[in-house]
């Protein structure tokens, strides 16, 4: 008999939306010979048409309600519950529903496995009352996981100082992009830019990925042509951003895309990413334009240095970004894409990712307790310690640089 395992926590499949559905449908395609899964969908986001019972092996599962902003909490909640009659193992991408774990650990014998998606309560588009709840809601995950997942060293770091127990790393996998994609007579006819040299960002519109940053430097650099792919419609910071620069003639702000072709063909062609996300963890479309080789230039937070093992262009305000983009020469690019290039392929493939969340789904029928970051003996007191000449153990927290959070 499988494993049964049940994925929760993203819009659905087949992937339409972000990270965490891509990885659903990859953990899906690598690993549905081994494990039953049952992936958790919002019919709010698939036609009638477009659900179906199953998808590559997977079972699906369609509730009636959004899987992002505040209707996160009811849909993973009813995810967790159904799923307590249908699955070994529960994989939660994010912790909106970690309200429910203290009481599936004290009631189930299943086996829970989160994801807390980088430090969630830090983004700016929540509201205190939202950023209070996803802060206990982290901690419960944390706590009441049998395995809580980082997607970067550096949330690892956060949790570790935090909880005092150590969280897996798994990032994300890029070979599923379309590479050295040429663009025919009808694609540059239909998108013009193709034909000439350009800077090119695919993110959520939201303020913590400094789209207003990005696109107000290059506003001020009628000579560099910048697009910049994202959901615009979906809050009054992208409509009011869009409505400042979309008279600018050297700025194409593009409404999603999410054509896999299309979007490489576009990301493909550029001579260079920028990366602007402040927030979060190792970033999907960051990895995936590491993989098809462009040259990075990122926000300098802890996370992306990172992600990119510190050897690709940052900045941290408008300035640092026009001195760069300035400054740096042609040969300076070509360098940082074959690093690029080398780092996604030695890091962020699927086959690799599915491989560590296997060993992970194993891993839980024999784990009962987290590991400590500090062993027993660092609690025993001073003299204690000195008198066996390990009096350093009591100042263990120095081994651990919190200026790597961000």
């Amino acid at each position: 008999m499988k494993t049964k395992v049940a994925i929760i926590g993203t819009v659905g499949l087949p992937a339409k939306y972000g990270g965490f559905e891509t990885l659903a449908a990859h953990l899906v395609e690598e690993l549905a010979d081994t494990y039953d899964f049952t992936v958790y969908c919002s019919s709010k986001k698939y036609t009638k048409e477009e659900r179906t019972e199953s998808w590559k092996g997977a079972k699906l599962k369609y509730l009636p309600f959004d899987a992002n902003g505040i209707q996160s909490i009811p849909y993973d909640t009813l995810s967790i519950l159904h799923a307590l009659f249908c699955s070994d193992v529960l994989l939660i991408l994010g912790v909106a529903g970690a309200w429910l774990l203290p009481f599936v650990r004290l009631f189930t014998r299943k086996k829970i496995i989160i994801s807390i998606d980088g430090i969630e309560w830090k983004r700016d588009k929540w509201s205190l009352p939202a950023k209070l709840y996803l802060w206990w809601a982290e901690k419960l995950a944390v706590r009441f996981s049998h395995i809580d997942i980082s997607d970067n060293e550096s949330i690892q770091d956060y949790t570790s100082l935090r909880y005092k127990t150590i969280s897996r790393v798994i990032e994300y996998g890029a070979d599923h992009t379309k590479v050295n994609l040429i663009p025919t007579s009808e694609n540059i006819e239909k998108y013009p830019f193709l034909s000439g040299e350009y800077a090119v960002k695919v993110c959520r519109i939201e303020p913590e990925n400094n789209v207003h940053t990005i696109v107000k430097v290059f506003s001020e650099l009628p000579d560099r042509t910048l697009v910049l792919v994202g959901n615009w419609k979906n809050s009054q910071y992208g409509i009011d951003v869009k409505q400042q620069y979309s008279g600018f003639k050297n700025i194409h702000l593009l409404d999603p895309i999410y054509d896999q072709e299309t979007i490489d063909l576009i990301r493909g062609n550029a001579s260079v990413y920028i990366h602007g996300h402040s927030a979060g963890g190792t970033n999907p479309s960051l990895v995936e334009a590491m993989f098809l080789g462009l040259p990075i230039i990122s926000n300098g937070v802890s996370y992306n240095r990172t992600t990119t093992e510190h050897q690709a262009f940052y900045f941290s305000n408008e300035e640092d970004l026009k001195n760069v983009l300035n400054e740096i020469t042609k040969e300076d690019l070509r360098n940082c894409a074959v690093q690029m290039k080398k780092i996604a392929e030695r890091r962020y493939t699927w086959k690799k990712i599915a491989k560590k969340y296997s060993q992970l789904i194993e891993e839980t029928f024999t784990v009962n307790k987290k590991t400590n970051v500090y062993p027993v003996i660092s609690k025993l007191d001073k003299k204690t310690l000195e008198k066996y000449h390990v009096g350093h153990l009591k100042n263990l927290q120095l081994f651990n640089n919190s200026n790597k959070t961000a």
